[in-house]
């Protein structure tokens, strides 16, 4: 069974909506049917003026959004802040703490040897 981790909120997006031109005459003339959401913490954009309605072009454009690499990214991200307690910055600094690393350069014969101090 899965746990829901975080909610997202319609007030996380902005949603516009435009004419969106092309095929169709007067009536995508007169119309806002495109529409453009943009996840605000993501910065991820989805769009789609596919279809003549604006509501089946709000669903195509969510589905967009939520595909596109920049909110997988962020949903990951968020999800492992709330998982360990850290953020990704503090956990690249507790992985680069100097007990973690290995300095290795190459030796004689050109292989690769632990650095001595």
């Amino acid at each position: 069974m899965r746990e829901k981790l975080f909610t997202i909120h319609k007030k996380d997006f902005t949603v516009q909506t435009f004419r969106s031109g092309g095929k169709g005459g007067q009536h995508q003339n007169k119309t806002d049917s495109g529409v453009r959401i943009i996840h605000k913490a993501s910065g991820a954009v989805g769009e789609s003026r596919n279809h003549r309605e604006q509501h089946r072009n709000k669903r195509a454009a969510l589905d967009r959004l939520v595909a596109s690499g920049k909110f997988k990214l962020w949903v990951a991200r968020a999800s492992s802040e709330i998982i360990s307690g850290k953020t990704a910055d503090q956990l690249v600094e507790e992985a680069m703490d100097p007990e973690n690393l290995k300095v290795e350069m190459r030796v004689d014969g050109g292989r690769w040897g632990e650095c001595q101090d």
